[in-house]
């Protein structure tokens, strides 16, 4: 009986403690994904001299709510010659990818679910499934005006997720290491942000259209599309393409603090900053670069069509390139690539 006991213990106690990790994860993340939301109108109208929300709630803090329980209350409708199986299945990947990447994401020393050595590799296989999700929506739908929206979608994350691979080579050249962790650990001294800061531009401008956020919202272009890939969905189908792009938003400055700023490290190891908990600095870093995406939104126009490839091919690809091969020559010039 104690061996049979002993046996159900350690099959089932690991399964719980996972569980409860992913809880611990994904409650907060739903959370910050419906507060980036009131952040994005708050910041908006504070550059545009407006108040924003203001009435639902303290300072309007229960704006977010009132927005789901608004979309939970309406109709799905689904259009009679769609596909209704992958119509419905569409927004549940580009969701369900955009929370399954926060799997290899370390909060902090130790504190991550699956610490695994080709954690950038699952970043970015992640993130270029993340197409499919469009792609199927847009297809799915059987109009023409979604369909052309989500081929403009795929066209401009494949542009850019080529630059983003380049940066992420560049980082991984002075790493040596595909581990999250130990990329931020090798950040201790001076974080990357300064040696690349022409790739920390180019992965931020990268993560805009990565996301389809202004000034890259092509699929979304009102006087073309109507609204691009999610014009036919509506009530929770349509909240879900609309966290997925929040979530996605959380994810890429997440993925750029572990890449650039040092993940959970205080500034330089600074002595009097060492005692703020590290969680804390990677929630700062993440904030910061947030900021920058609605910063974005509400300053510059919207680019042309032409005008975004030619920036993906023309311009940050070659540039990208050529960062890593001169990356690569000086390591090696003055032996400091790692691990040799």
């Amino acid at each position: 009986m104690e061996s049979t006991a002993d046996f159900w213990t350690s099959l089932f106690f690991p399964t719980l403690s996972l569980v409860g990790y992913i809880f611990l994860i994904i409650v907060p993340l739903l959370l910050a994904i419906a507060y980036l939301t009131y952040a994005e109108r708050k910041v908006i109208a504070a550059m545009q001299l407006r108040i924003g929300p203001n009435v639902v709630g303290w300072f309007g803090l229960l704006q977010p709510f009132a927005d789901g329980l608004k979309l939970l209350h309406k109709e799905t409708i689904i259009p009679t010659r769609a596909n209704p199986l992958i119509f419905l299945i569409a927004p549940l990947i580009t969701f369900g990818l955009s929370l399954s990447a926060w799997a290899v994401i370390p909060f902090d020393l130790g504190l991550v679910i699956s610490n695994i050595n080709v954690g950038v590799l699952y970043l970015f296989a992640i993130s270029s499934l993340g197409v499919y999700g469009v792609i199927i929506a847009g297809w799915a739908s059987n109009s023409k005006y979604p369909f052309l929206g989500a081929l403009r979608s795929a066209a401009q994350m494949v542009s850019y997720e080529v630059s983003i691979g380049l940066v992420i080579i560049t980082v991984l050249l002075s790493v040596g290491s595909l581990n999250l962790t130990k990329i931020i650990e090798a950040q201790q001294r001076i974080w990357f942000i300064i040696p690349h800061l022409p790739m920390a531009v180019i992965f931020m401008v990268s993560a805009l259209a990565e996301t389809n956020r202004s000034p890259f919202d092509l699929p979304e272009a009102e006087a073309e599309l109507v609204s691009g890939y999610n014009v036919e969905y509506s009530s929770m189908t349509f909240a879900l393409f609309f966290l997925g792009e929040y979530a996605n938003m959380i994810l890429m400055s997440a993925t750029g603090s572990i890449l650039f700023l040092g993940g959970w490290l205080p500034p330089f190891g600074i002595i009097p900053f060492t005692w703020i908990p590290g969680i804390v600095w990677f929630a700062l870093k993440i904030a910061f670069l947030l900021f920058i995406f609605l910063w974005a939104r509400a300053t510059f126009p919207r680019y042309r069509y032409d005008q975004l490839m030619h920036l993906g091919w023309k311009v940050f690809l070659p540039f990208s390139l050529i960062w890593v091969v001169l990356t690569a020559g000086f390591l090696f010039s003055f032996n400091m690539l790692p691990g040799k």
